[in-house]
């Protein structure tokens, strides 16, 4: 019953956040894409280091489609971007990896929006 109710909590937690997000907080996956933080995403993970190659390459990937989707100032772009993402992430990790890493980007939307507003 418990992982019942917490895989529902994670998908609401998951749609709700991609639907609600602006088009900066697509930005994200600059700071998931930063050395020191993809090495500590990879230790949380336990990803092996064929899966860490890959995140890293699917970041980059993810990170140059959200940079040319904010200077266009294209949301839908942003947002294909974000599926492209969630769609290698669930192919290259194993469900328990994918549901942690839906943890960490949820959360790291979340303090990049704390952030934001403690600038403003």
């Amino acid at each position: 019953m418990k992982k019942i109710i917490l895989s529902v909590v994670l998908v609401l937690a998951v749609y709700g956040n991609s639907f609600a997000m602006e088009l900066n907080d697509y930005r994200v996956f600059s700071k998931l894409n930063n050395e020191s933080t993809l090495r500590s995403l990879v230790r949380y993970l336990d990803a092996d280091v064929e899966q860490q190659g890959q995140l890293k390459y699917v970041f980059e990937l993810t990170e140059g489609k959200v940079k040319d989707a904010v200077n266009k100032g294209d949301e839908m772009a942003a947002e294909k971007a974000l599926y492209f993402n969630l769609a290698n992430m669930k192919h290259l990790l194993s469900p328990e990896q994918y549901k942690k890493y839906l943890v960490v980007l949820n959360l790291t939307v979340a303090g990049n929006e704390e952030v934001l507003l403690a600038e403003k």
